[in-house]
């Protein structure tokens, strides 16, 4: 037996030395719990988290015992693969038909043992599916730098099976009031989509207060449908008409001036199942993001072009944003960081990708142009533009930094707010505000531009602070430059939503501006995700 025990070093020899020592058993049982055992382990050699659990847990089963805990398990799985669809994922990729074959299949000791690993997997699948959600968001969009909390696939097993497997499965999904109100926006839209839609499309391209016609009655229905307009046999764009839009508009982000002009009427004529497909990304989104947000936060929605301080659970303040404009090298990513402090007065020191693909082209043109910018030596001193050969330099060799330094005329405006991370990106003020006024707000080099910094300031201070604005203004005050340090770190979330929800009111929807949500139902639409028309 010892010179049997030093040959077996494999997991499959140690489980076999296992076996042939349980002394207890009869042989023909103790070759039965070998053969188990013996199956859970090749099964579970290629996943190690799988190999970690089991070989923890003496490799016993969790499965495929014949009655008791196990048969809740397997119930609760079924059960809750069947609806997996509820949630936005599809029931296909956890192919519960073959799975139940395989266990209908399983008469041996070794086909038990393959059986059980492969509820397991199937297990795992489901579980981060629907906590965490399906897709890799790098994988869909490079700029979706997002950071998913994923759980210890182990403590998943560990904790499946010590817990009550039904209610296990209802705790997976986020329990945010986001994630609650877009389940029922869902099944609203599917009712919706079972009964048909919205009916017809408006046939017009705009439509306007004091006309009539058939356009204008088909406009009249459509809003009835969508539940915007109460029952009416008008047949003029009258007042109702135009209220109905205009409260259409605000739920859309659009200028509420109760005409359907043509983007109004674009988003009017969305179907039911467009708007679906927004809310199971949103969904998805909403499983990514599955996170302690922090009681205070800062929340930017790329798509809604707004800045929000939230404290628990609650809007305190609010501004409009500029946002990154739709290209390449300007999109606004995706991600979460922590809000350390505020620079009042600071110099804007220009990114070197602006400083040579604009900035240097400008100089070769003119080596006075941009004026209110200066040239910075690798040594730290000021260069005089008349010194240098702008044509001896291109994007590789250009040799100067360039910074501009603090003013009201300052790219930057006279406060930014700081979140140190990798992409350089950070919330600042700025002296163009003329473009607050547009409804779609994308123009910046990626940084979020907000339209009222100071009051955003004011409210952040708050905090640490009896006198927010005396603070503030005393370091504006001097012109030079200063950071204040927040008290206490404020998380901070870039999301990207073009459905959301709100406490009260009605669903939120947004532009895809950047093509991210197309690309995620598509990915979502690969996997097997499909829409539902339900009865209702």
């Amino acid at each position: 037996m010892v010179r049997m025990e030093r040959r077996l070093t494999t997991t499959l020899g140690a489980l076999l030395l296992a076996g042939l020592m349980t002394v207890f058993l009869p042989h023909s049982a103790q070759a039965q719990v070998t053969a188990f055992k013996q199956a859970v382990a090749e099964a579970a050699a290629s996943d190690k988290d799988i190999a970690a659990f089991y070989q923890a847990n003496d490799y016993k089963g969790i499965w495929t015992g014949g009655f008791g805990r196990d048969a809740s398990r397997r119930r609760a799985l079924f059960a809750a693969i069947d609806k997996a669809p509820n949630y936005g994922l599809p029931e296909q990729r956890y192919d519960p038909a073959a799975l139940m074959a395989m266990l209908k299949a399983a008469k041996t000791p070794r086909a038990r043992g393959l059986a059980e690993v492969q509820m397991s997997k199937t297990f795992l699948r489901l579980a981060r599916d629907m906590q965490t959600g399906m897709l890799v968001p790098s994988r869909v969009d490079r700029d979706i730098k997002r950071a998913v909390p994923y759980r210890d696939r182990v403590s998943y097993l560990v904790n499946f099976a010590k817990s009550n497997p039904s209610g296990f499965f209802r705790a997976l999904p986020p329990k945010t009031p986001e994630y609650a109100r877009l389940m029922k926006e869902k099944i609203r839209l599917e009712r919706q989509l079972g009964r048909g839609g919205w009916g017809a499309q408006v046939p017009a391209k705009a439509l306007k207060p004091g006309q009539s016609g058939a356009a204008v009655v088909v406009l009249r229905n459509r809003l009835m449908a969508m539940g915007y307009l109460r029952r009416s046999a008008v047949q003029s764009y009258d007042g109702s008409i135009q209220k109905a839009v205009q409260q259409f508009q605000l739920d859309h982000g659009l200028g509420a001036d109760g005409v359907a002009g043509p983007s109004t009427m674009t988003e009017i004529n969305m179907g039911v199942a467009d708007r679906l497909k927004s809310i199971l990304v949103s969904l998805e989104r909403e499983r990514w993001f599955n996170m302690d947000r922090g009681k205070r936060h800062v929340l930017v929605n790329l798509t809604d072009f707004t800045a929000k301080i939230i404290d628990n659970g609650k809007v305190t303040f609010e501004t409009r944003s500029v946002v990154g404009a739709n290209r390449s090298d300007r999109r606004s990513p995706e991600f979460s960081d922590q809000m350390e402090f505020m620079v009042i007065n600071p110099t804007w020191n220009v990114p070197r990708s602006i400083a040579v693909k604009e900035y240097l082209p400008m100089m070769k043109r003119n080596p006075n142009a941009a004026s209110h910018l200066t040239l910075i030596d690798r040594r730290g001193r000021t260069v005089s533009r008349a010194s240098v050969n702008f044509a001896a330099y291109n994007a590789q060799n250009f040799p100067f930094a360039i910074k501009q330094p603090p003013s009201r005329r300052n790219a930057l405006g006279l406060v930014k707010f700081m979140f140190p991370n990798k992409y350089n990106i950070y919330l600042h003020d700025t002296p163009s505000k003329s473009l607050f006024g547009r409804v779609v707000r994308a123009f910046s080099h990626g940084c979020i531009r907000l339209q009222d910094p100071f009051d955003f300031a004011y409210a952040l201070l708050a905090k640490q602070t009896k006198d927010p604005v005396g603070l503030f203004q005393s370091h504006l005050r001097t012109g030079r430059e200063s950071v204040v340090q927040l008290a206490q770190p404020v998380p901070v979330h870039l999301i990207y939503r073009t459905a959301y929800t709100q406490a009260k009111g009605r669903t939120q929807y947004r532009r895809d501006i950047y093509g991210r949500d197309a690309r995620i139902w598509n990915a979502l639409a690969n996997a097997g995700v499909a829409l539902r028309a339900t009865r209702g």
